[in-house]
Order: C-alpha cells, then structure tokens, then sequence
C-alpha cells in the first residue's frame, strides 16, 4: 500500500467554528443602536435606561450568537467575559461622569488666587474667597493622625505576625476587625465624649485623633499582609547565623515588606482624607488661617465643601467653590495614590539574576 493511499486528501482540524475576533464589537454597536431605538420608540429619555437596555442585548445577543455558532459551552465561557466588561463599564462610567463633573464645574474658579487665601471677611454668597486656610487645616490634622496612627498600626501588626499567639492576639485580631468598619461619626462622637467630659473646646487636633481611630485598622491590615508575604526561608536563615528575632524583624523583615507597608499606609491617609462627619463635630471649621492646630476652630477641605454647600443659599459663587474644593481634594487623594504606585514598583523585591 503506498503512503499517498494513507494520506488524508483534505486538511483535517480539531478545532470548531469561531466567530471573528470583531464580533464583540459587532454586538456591541447593534446593542446599542437596538437599545437607543426602544428608548426612543417606549419614550425613554434616561441615558441610563438606554445604557441597562443595552447591556441585557448585549449580553443576551453574545450568548445566543455563540450558541449557533460555537456552541453552548463556549458560549457560557463568552457570557462570563461579557458580563465581566459590563460590570466593568457599570462601574467605570458613573467614576469618569463624576471626575468629569468635578473638573468641568471645579475649573472654574480654581486658580492661584483661589489655593492661596482664605474666606477671610468673604460671605458665602459673595465671590472670592479660596481654600489656603482649609488646606493648611486639612494637612495639619492628616499629618497628625498619620503620626499618631501609622506606628502604633504598624508595631501591631509586627506583633500579630511575629509574636501574637493565644487570647491576646485573637482579642487584637478580633476588635481590629470590629474598628475596620465602624461609621466615621463614631470616631468623631467618641472623642467628643472626651471633650465634653474635659470641658475642651473644638480644635485641630481633635480631629485628628478621630481620623487616627479610623487610620489605625487599616494600616495593621494592610501591614500584616505585607508581613504574611515575607518568606520563612528569610527569617529562619537570620535566626541560624545567631541574629536576634527583634534584629531579624528590623534588619530582614521590615526592609524587605517597606514597600508594601508604605503604600498601605499611604492609601489609608487617602482613605480618611476625605472624612467630614468627625472634623464637623470636632473642629467646627474657621474662614480664617489657623496654624495652630492645638488650639482654636481650624477648616479642612471635606467640610469646607459641606460648608459652602449647605450655607450657599442658592449663591452660584458658593457652588463654584464647593466644585473647585472637591476638585482639589480628588487631586490630593489622586496624587497619593499614585505615590503609592511608585514607592510599590520602586520597592517591589528584585527578580531574576
């Protein structure tokens, strides 16, 4: 029998029919375009109507498509990725309509003038006016709870991980957790308490130590991960050349995760950044620059904002600087977090040889 006898006379393949790799987009645009003529033909003049209308075609549209072309099983796997972008565009829309919101209302009078003075004798239904004085107060009453917060979370976790066993250490683990979530204006009403039962007077300070309650979970949570990720390889090679476990701890364990305690600690500060319902209770705000953040009424930018919004009375120069105000704010957390991003990939551990 020759060979050419045993050669198959066509190509043969394993693989079945495939849609396009355009099909996606194929589906999408007439979603779209099927969901824009519902909405006109039902009455429907929400954009968000249209938009919900056309993420159930398109998901509805990818699994029937595939059904009778590929088949159900891999039309199951292509109603997962579509349902994985339409979660995606549900949650990245309304975030870019309100960084865009903010920025096309917070230019306006968002200047030099604006960042370097106060409200001063300004009225909130007059023009003019700025943010310096809520700035320096927002910065000062951070700086300080990051003082405050920062090591003690830190030497937490380094107990946890390194030295907690027993009831101590599930006790810690446990109201750690508890911390994690409890409201910001409980923070704020607990040292309250305090100063009411001192008899004390709103002032910076105070505020600070509410956002260092808040600051505090977050940073042990995130240390102690970085901490879990140090291999055991590293501290046992420490502890075989004779060095002690608190030298160990300092020179091996720490060096080695600063990267990731840094940037946990860093988007903590962004997280009680824009916290308002304690500084309302504590520190009350000021119109006036107050660099002293132990004694007397100082401003911040999250209650600056309410503040302009709530005693606007209608006043388009108050809303403006609502707008700008939290446009700067959502720059200031923006800036953080891509500190962080950079102290991560600066201090990530080095592959390869």
């Amino acid at each position: 029998m020759s060979t050419a006898t045993l050669t198959p006379k066509g190509p043969s393949s394993l693989r079945g029919a495939r849609l396009p790799k355009w099909s996606p987009y194929a589906i999408a645009a007439g979603s779209i375009a099927l969901a824009v003529g519902i909405g006109l033909a039902g009455g429907l003049h929400s954009r968000v109507q249209w938009g919900l209308i056309a993420a159930i075609l398109y998901v509805v549209g990818t699994y029937a498509i595939a059904a009778g072309v590929e088949g159900k099983r891999q039309a199951k796997d292509r109603i997962a990725t579509s349902l994985v972008w339409v979660a995606f565009l549900l949650a990245v829309i309304p975030l870019a309509s309100l960084v865009w919101s903010t920025v096309v209302r917070g230019v306006k009078v968002l200047d030099v003038y604006f960042l370097t003075h106060s409200m001063g004798v300004v009225a909130d239904t007059e023009p003019g006016g700025g943010i310096y004085h809520a700035i320096l107060g927002t910065l000062e009453q951070v700086g300080l709870a990051t003082v405050i917060a920062a090591p003690i979370g830190v030497l937490t976790a380094i107990y946890l991980v390194e030295y907690g066993r027993g009831n101590l250490s599930r006790a810690i683990t446990f109201f750690v957790d508890v911390m994690t979530g409890i409201p910001s204006i409980v923070a704020g009403l607990f040292i309250l308490s305090l100063m009411l039962m001192f008899d004390m007077e709103p002032f910076g300070f105070a505020g600070s130590l509410a956002l260092a309650i808040l600051m505090m979970p977050v940073v042990v949570r995130s240390t102690e991960e970085m901490l879990k990720l140090v291999p055991n390889e590293l501290r046992e090679a420490s502890l075989a050349l004779g060095v002690p476990k608190w030298r160990t701890i300092l020179k091996v364990v720490l060096p080695t995760s600063i990267g990731g305690i840094t940037t946990g600690i860093m988007l903590s500060i962004a997280r009680i950044t824009g916290e308002t319902a304690p500084v309302l209770l504590l520190v009350w705000g000021n119109a006036f620059i107050n660099a002293n953040p132990f004694e007397g009424a100082q401003a911040s930018l999250p209650l600056y904002i309410y503040q302009q919004y709530a005693n606007s009375a209608g006043s388009g120069a108050a809303y403006d600087r609502a707008w700008a105000a939290s446009l700067t704010l959502i720059a200031f957390v923006m800036l953080l977090n891509l500190v962080a991003r950079g102290i991560a990939r600066w201090k990530a551990p080095k592959t390869g040889r």
